[in-house]
């Protein structure tokens, strides 16, 4: 089994790791975009240029040997891409996007707050996604203004600033916390602690590695553990060092028979 994940960043770790759990035996091609990231401030088109260029270095990193899906860890390019990315890979191979938790975390009960980047946050994908799916529970967006580059940049300093900062926007009465971001989930105990525990976080890794491996479809599990093959900007390389910072990043990069080339 070989699956693409396809995001800029180290935001896709939360995503790979629990497909690496799920099916340990999977090979997983970790297409980054060091080069032109983050995607988040560029054109539609730019986004839409860059998580194909993504797809298309997984595919041919794998060689003769067919993707079996592609992954799309990130909801800014999900929102852009998914249309174009569809066009060019399915039906042959699936491609999974990534939408914020708010459906889950809606119907556990409100209020709840969902944060994200600044740029999701006034976007009208988001306001339709809470209009779908928290129609009735009260929603309280929160701007994090900084947290995903915290996270990329490993900083605890920067980390811990921008988790309190967005901690300070959040309602002491919320029940859950929908991380909108994939970068927010490698930083899932420091945001829970900042909240005093109060509310519960919601999260789409999991959600995202199962229906990819629904879409993928029954297979044997293979005897041997499967590979880990990172590309930054389409040349082979190595998980970054601030990957490894992350419980996710360091279950990828030990993992008994992972390799990183």
């Amino acid at each position: 089994m070989r699956i693409a994940l396809v995001d800029s960043g180290i935001g896709m770790l939360s995503t790979a790791a629990a497909l690496r759990v799920a099916r340990p035996d999977a090979d997983l091609f970790l297409s980054m975009d060091p080069d032109h990231m983050p995607w988040g401030p560029r054109t539609p088109d730019e986004i839409v240029a860059r998580a194909l260029a993504g797809a298309r270095a997984a595919q041919e990193a794998a060689g003769d040997a067919a993707l079996d899906a592609v992954v799309v860890p990130c909801n800014t390019a999900s929102v852009h891409g998914l249309a174009e990315l569809r066009a060019e890979f399915e039906p042959d191979v699936p491609v999974i996007g990534t939408v914020p938790a708010i459906k889950p975390a809606a119907a556990a009960g409100g209020p709840i707050a969902v944060w994200s980047t600044a740029a999701t946050t006034r976007s009208g994908y988001q306001r339709q996604l809470v209009e779908t799916f928290a129609r009735g529970v009260e929603v309280t967006a929160v701007a994090c203004a900084g947290l995903a580059e915290a996270v990329e940049s490993a900083d605890p300093r920067l980390i811990d600033d921008a988790v309190a900062y967005a901690a300070e926007l959040t309602p002491g009465d919320v029940h859950g916390v929908v991380l909108g971001c994939t970068h927010y989930d490698l930083v899932g105990a420091q945001i829970s602690a900042a909240l005093g525990g109060r509310a519960e976080l919601f999260t789409a890794a999991g959600a995202v590695a199962a229906q990819a491996l629904r879409r993928i479809g029954e297979r044997p599990v293979g005897t041997a553990p499967g590979r880990v093959r990172v590309l930054a900007s389409g040349r082979p390389s190595r998980l970054p060092a601030a990957a490894l910072s992350y419980p996710a990043g360091r279950s990828l990069a030990s993992g008994v028979g992972a390799a990183t080339v």
